[in-house]
């Protein structure tokens, strides 16, 4: 953490769960990534130097009060995860998953109180759908709140879900992107070459590399092309967007960490963008993606119909009517 401190890192990111239960009365093991982070910080003279980042939401106990993001179980999660870390205050407080169970009003009421007491600064969200960002935004702003300053999504050139609706939401309400699983659990890494390079050297599933292996040969011989490393292809790939605003690496050694950060001054040309792209096609943005999803000639006279409706109407009357059909084949 020094090093990655001396280098100009400043996020630091963890969670009340991370650790894991070392018994099934979860006696001891949640919290224990936060412990290693508050000894670090005990030690003075960092505090002040990062931004301090934690998750709310995950059981922390047997009880049925001590998990999800009722207001009981937030502000005594809180206060835990202050003990651990050694700290007075948390400057990004997340919520690890959406709770369905539990109104927005209650949410913000718990966020809300913190931020007032000065535990926690801003509040962010993991794992949030594109319409969890905006009911969240919209219960927000009626209190007069700033909402959401961030949402961490699994999000890498081989897995885009989230450019359907979470990027383009993210866009709209100028919330942050933290991407984690950057290289794809080592997928992006080398893995047609038998190593990780850099990152944290997962190992994917043979499966999932024989499944997208022409891929893979494409990417990897595109960063050979490149003379880069394809974990630092990856990497750069998501610095390059501009909603991002801090990627999640999870380096296990030193030297891991000094790789990871070349990405950073990795700057990609238009043509190598263009290049992955065609790689790792992404699935476009709602709704027009959805018009083109089942591929085939209806998709694709429908997507052409809605660029074409912007008076409200298409060649075979208002795109509204019942007798405005797709004439290709039915979906």
């Amino acid at each position: 953490m020094d090093e990655a401190l001396d280098a100009g890192i400043n996020l630091f990111d963890t969670a009340d769960v991370y650790g894991g239960p070392q018994s099934p009365e979860m006696e001891k093991g949640y919290g224990i990534s936060e412990e290693i982070i508050g000894r670090w910080l005990a030690q003075g003279g960092r505090r002040n130097h990062i931004v301090l980042a934690t998750k709310v939401y995950q059981p922390m106990d047997t009880g049925p009060n001590h998990r999800r993001l009722s207001a009981y179980h937030i502000r005594r999660a809180c206060e835990a995860s202050l003990r651990r870390l050694k700290t007075d205050h948390i400057d990004l407080y997340q919520m690890h998953h959406i709770d369905r169970a539990t109104p927005w009003e209650e949410i913000w009421q718990a966020m809300e109180q913190l931020i007032h007491q000065g535990k926690i600064t801003y509040v962010g969200s993991s794992n949030f759908a594109g319409w969890d960002i905006a009911t969240a935004q919209c219960t927000a702003a009626s209190r007069n709140l700033m909402g959401l300053a961030s949402e961490q999504s699994l999000y890498n050139l081989a897995q885009r879900t989230i450019e359907l609706e979470v990027i383009p939401a993210l866009r709209h309400y100028e919330v942050g992107l933290i991407p984690y699983g950057p290289i794809g659990g080592g997928l992006l890494g080398g893995a047609l070459r038998g190593t990780a390079q850099g990152h944290g050297s997962s190992t994917p599933p043979q499966t999932r590399v024989a499944e997208l292996r022409p891929q893979l040969e494409a990417y990897e011989a595109l960063c050979d092309e490149l003379g880069e490393a394809p974990a630092l292809v990856a990497l750069a790939w998501l610095l390059h967007n501009p909603v991002v605003s801090a990627v999640i690496s999870g380096p296990r050694a030193v030297v891991q960490l000094r790789e990871n950060l070349k990405a950073t001054s990795l700057n990609l040309s238009n043509e190598s963008l263009t290049r992955l792209d065609e790689i790792w096609p992404g699935p476009g943005e709602a709704p027009r993606a959805y018009a083109l999803g089942c591929g085939s000639d209806c998709c694709t006279h429908t997507a052409t119909m809605l660029e074409d409706c912007r008076d409200g109407s298409t060649a075979d009357g208002p795109l509204h009517s019942p007798t405005a059909r797709c004439a290709g084949p039915a979906c």
